[in-house]
């Protein structure tokens, strides 16, 4: 049996943080950029939605929360942004990944009080990250 050494009040508290990735791909068109530029265009991307739980105790399990119980993201994404224009799922004219992060930090957060932070990709090389 292993048994975790006790850490003082000074000492930084132990934190467990897992991760699951969601993909879905759609179209958005950004306003407001220069007639040139690339997401001015009508275009699409593939995205991945990573949702990062933190939590400084297991649960009886030996979870920080069970995977499974992020089913409910999924189902968003597959019925709402999966093959949808993100200008209007999200009724803007700039639906950033930036503004993609918040939103699901924000929806996901009202379900599981441990996320911590949403991460979103548009291409395998970049990303926006949303912690408060």
């Amino acid at each position: 049996m292993f048994v975790l050494a006790k850490m003082d009040d000074t000492e930084r508290k132990p934190m467990f943080t897992i991760t699951k990735q969601f993909a879905f791909s759609a179209s958005h068109q950004l306003s407001g950029l220069e007639e040139d530029h690339p997401c001015a265009r009508l275009h699409g991307h593939n995205y991945i939605v990573e949702v990062e739980l933190k939590g400084a105790t297991l649960d009886e399990r030996g979870f920080v929360r069970d995977y499974r119980e992020l089913g409910p993201l999924k189902r968003l994404i597959d019925d709402a942004f999966d093959h949808r224009h993100l200008n209007e799922v999200l009724g803007h004219d700039h639906p950033t990944a930036e503004r993609l992060a918040l939103f699901f930090y924000e929806w996901a957060h009202d379900r599981w009080p441990e996320v911590s932070a949403v991460r979103v990709s548009e291409t395998p090389k970049t990303w926006a990250e949303y912690r408060p």
